[in-house]
């Protein structure tokens, strides 16, 4: 029966996934690889459970939360589930000559499943899609100037949400379908500005102005995105035995093409930022075109016995050589990624009732991603190590319960071995670690009254 109490959840619900884009579009740390492309992409692998395990679950069924990362694993909802999350990140970044460190919070994403038979599963969310958040510098010479050093400074802001809907049905005795729709949407900010300095002005150590008259010129580019994006997937599960199942799942994220309205400006800036006064901001331009999304396609193993245990292995693909815009920083040099990810988890006793530590849920994972860049030719990687846990309260009924989870993440992306150009610089390496909180409330919103 849906009581008024659970209908202002689903008001809450529907509030916050509505006030939650500018949140989702808010990154998590200076990431100079974020400049590329549409930015850092979390690349459809899940939430807070899913991140414990190594990024894994394309196969592994679950009850207990909602499961966006295969939408045909949807079937398995048996009750109305709302799951949100917060994430949490610091870093450092370094290259061989210098480093930096940075670290922020952000809304992690927002979900609402629904099992609308027994059957058929659906569900809502919104959750970042990519993010763009750096600050980067570097020098070089003038052409016709040999003493002058051009100082050109890199910034860029903001990202893509995506709210989807999505829905699994179970069509055979063994096998699930499903799909979504998602509609991307959101906006990147991105700048480069460039001072000339004479000889003797601009130290090349400390990559500072040694004077305060500096004047810039800076380019702004504002590209707001957003269309449709669909996913199709599929599940298989086969019981050999009463403690041992096989789960084999698909998940196709097809090619999309976006919508993009640019405007451009330039303008004369001093060193505070500010225009110089009896300047004016020029606009370069002010229209719209299309980029290529490419297609992502992944699979995923996962054995369990039903009850306690799970493991998972999942991998996946996509084409970002494919990938095309039109924006004032190039797309040209990303390579195709790939992904491959192993995790588990293990419940030691879920009906335990003297040991609570024997109804929590512990899970651990490997990950390693080669990235979309290669400078020069060399291939840069994304290795992690992730562990989460999840935290029943002991109010759960069996009409409802609530569970927070908490998954960790410690990474390394790229490296700084590879030198490159005249000027010795280097690739950036960052060290992150990572950390979600999210909290789940299961509740069967509607029960057929026995007695009038």
């Amino acid at each position: 029966m849906l009581t008024t109490k659970k209908l202002s959840g689903a008001l809450l619900t529907a509030a916050a996934t509505l006030l939650a884009g500018s949140a989702l579009g808010q990154g998590l740390g200076n990431s100079p690889y974020s400049r590329y492309g549409l930015g850092d992409t979390n690349g459809n692998y899940g939430g807070v459970r899913q991140l414990g395990m190594g990024g894994t679950g394309l196969a592994a069924p679950n009850t207990g939360n909602v499961n966006e990362l295969n939408p045909a694993l949807l079937v398995y909802a048996p009750r109305t589930t709302w799951e949100a999350a917060f994430t949490a990140q610091a870093k450092t970044i370094r290259n061989t000559t210098a480093s930096n460190r940075s670290g922020t919070g952000t809304l992690g994403y927002l979900a609402l499943a629904v099992p609308l038979n027994k059957r058929w599963g659906a569900a809502i969310g919104l959750k970042p899609y990519s993010t763009v958040d750096y600050q980067a510098s570097n020098v070089g010479s003038v052409n016709g100037d040999p003493t002058g050093i051009a100082a050109r400074r890199y910034q860029g802001t903001g990202g893509l949400s995506e709210a989807y809907l999505a829905t699994g049905i179970h069509v055979l005795r063994d096998l699930n379908i499903g799909g979504s729709a998602s509609y991307l949407f959101g906006t990147i900010t991105q700048s480069i500005g460039t001072a000339i300095y004479p000889f003797g002005t601009y130290d090349l150590q400390t990559r500072l102005p040694l004077t305060t008259n500096r004047q810039q010129v800076v380019d702004n580019e504002q590209l707001r995105y957003s269309d449709f994006l669909f996913r199709a997937s599929a599940h298989y599960r086969h019981q050999f035995s009463k403690d041992f199942n096989l789960n084999l799942a698909a998940v196709q994220t097809f090619e999309g093409r976006l919508k993009a309205n640019r405007q451009r400006t330039t303008e004369q800036q001093d060193a505070n930022g500010a225009v110089i006064a009896g300047t004016s901001t020029v606009q370069l331009s002010d229209d719209s075109g299309t980029i290529t999304v490419p297609a992502q396609t992944q699979v995923g193993l996962s054995f369990d016995n039903g009850r306690n245990w799970s493991f998972s292995v999942d991998g996946g693909y996509q084409q970002w050589s494919q990938f095309r815009t039109f924006s004032i920083v190039s797309a040209e040099g990303l390579s195709n990624t790939w992904r491959v990810a192993t995790g588990g988890e293990f419940t030691p006793d879920p009906g335990s009732v003297e040991h609570y530590f024997e109804r929590v849920t512990y899970r651990a994972g490997l990950s390693v991603a080669q990235m979309p860049y290669a400078p020069l030719g060399g291939r840069l990687y994304d290795r992690a190590v992730h562990w989460g846990f999840a935290f029943p309260l002991p109010t759960a009924t069996a009409l409802e319960s609530t569970v927070i989870s908490l998954a960790f993440l410690y990474g390394v992306r790229g490296n700084t071995d590879y030198l490159y150009g005249s000027s010795g610089s280097s690739n950036v390496q960052e060290k992150y670690v990572r950390v979600q909180v999210g909290a789940t409330l299961s509740n069967r919103w509607f029960i057929k009254r026995r007695l009038q």
